[in-house]
């Protein structure tokens, strides 16, 4: 028997994979599958991006980058916050990262300990609790429901904190439910993690998908805060894995050290092509493909209340419905078996985004053509 780390058999997979590994099967065995689990664009990253890259990689220019990334391109984002958020950062503050996930795995190892705990919202992300029992930190789950928009409030952090807590993870706009934490409670959320002499970590890769309100910043309330974000889902560049993480000062130098160590550099054609993400005319590409989201949404809304599905806190940004299914089923794992294999439905149960009330939800996925989702509604209805 060959050695196997705790920790390598602690991280639980994404249960979503296996179904998608199974849709995969029946779309090769003739099916035709309707795919509403899958949190990734349809689009394909807008034509500006790719010519930047195709001209950076004629001019030869794919050697390493430094760690924190090209200067340009930090540069670039700052300003974008700037702009949309009237925040000034300093480029020395931004590093980018392999994808949202380097960023938060750096985040999360300049704060914990070994056995220290960091405050999260259940349902969430699960990379979230998955990344800091990675650093043999603890993942404190706190049960959210539709009352706080499934979103940690002051007092819900104030009631958990512990002596043993360091830092607390949100999410705004959140996967799987879509849901913005209000500029008020932001407020006093940051007020309470600073009494407390805790981190605040924001998850805000959904920023630029948003709809009928304008997602903040918590930048806009403190300086003191780690902010991951990604070219991946509001830009259309998921397989380019780029995403970039802003700091604290006091950070600045520990971040770089471990970025050098642990994966050296961003690609470099990806972080040249990104460099088109911020310019007029990928913009109102970007612009129009987050109408079409909207008109998503909002027909995926009507449609799944008029088939029995509840939704208790309407999702104002990402692309996600997170819908209560009590009123069909017992076991929402089961419901989603049975679309995928007798209605050539894709759904994500709730299972994947922690203990909470998961036998009750499913996640759908507004990530595929309105056509689509006409047919996947349809298909569901019969069943």
């Amino acid at each position: 028997m060959l050695p196997k780390s705790t920790r390598s058999q602690s991280i639980q997979p994404f249960h979503v994979m296996r179904l998608m590994a199974q849709a995969e099967q029946l779309v090769q065995q003739g099916h035709d599958i309707v795919h509403m689990e899958v949190g990734e664009p349809d689009f394909a990253t807008p034509q500006p991006i790719i010519d930047a890259a195709q001209h950076a990689i004629a001019e030869h220019k794919m050697h390493y980058t430094s760690a924190n990334g090209l200067l340009a391109l930090r540069q670039s984002i700052a300003e974008h916050y700037q702009l949309t958020q009237q925040v000034s950062i300093d480029p020395q503050r931004i590093v980018i990262t392999p994808g949202s996930s380097g960023a938060l795995l750096l985040a999360l190892a300049c704060i914990i300990n070994p056995g220290q705990q960091v405050l999260m919202a259940d349902p969430g992300y699960p990379c979230n609790r998955h990344f800091t029992q990675f650093l043999n930190g603890e993942a404190k789950s706190i049960a959210v429901d539709a009352t706080t928009h499934y979103q940690l409030t002051a007092d819900s952090i104030e009631q958990h904190w512990t002596d043993n807590t360091v830092a607390v993870l949100l999410a705004s706009p959140s996967n799987p439910t879509g849901t913005l934490i209000e500029p008020n409670e932001l407020n006093a959320i940051v007020d309470v993690v600073k009494q407390k002499n805790g981190v605040i970590i924001m998850d805000e890769i959904y920023h630029g998908l948003v709809y009928g309100v304008k997602a903040q910043s918590v930048l806009q309330y403190t300086e003191n805060a780690f902010v991951v974000n990604s070219f991946s889902k509001y830009y259309g560049m998921t397989g380019w894995r780029l995403g970039w993480l802003v700091m604290p000062d006091e950070y600045v130098q520990a971040v770089e050290n471990m970025a050098q160590n642990i994966f050296l550099a961003a690609p470099t054609p990806s972080q040249y092509a990104a460099l088109a993400a911020f310019n007029n005319e990928t913009k109102q590409i970007l612009e129009q493909r987050r109408e079409t989201f909207q008109q998503r949404r909002d027909y995926l809304l009507h449609a799944l209340k008029a088939l029995g599905f509840k939704i208790q806190a309407e999702p104002q940004g990402a692309f996600y419905i997170y819908a209560n299914c009590s009123e069909l089923t017992g076991d929402s794992e089961q419901l989603c078996q049975q679309l995928l294999t007798q209605a050539n439905v894709a759904v994500t149960p709730g299972l994947d985004f922690g203990t909470h009330g998961e036998k009750q939800h499913v996640r759908f996925a507004y990530t595929t053509s309105l056509e689509h989702l006409e047919l996947g509604v349809e298909r569901i209805a019969r069943f």
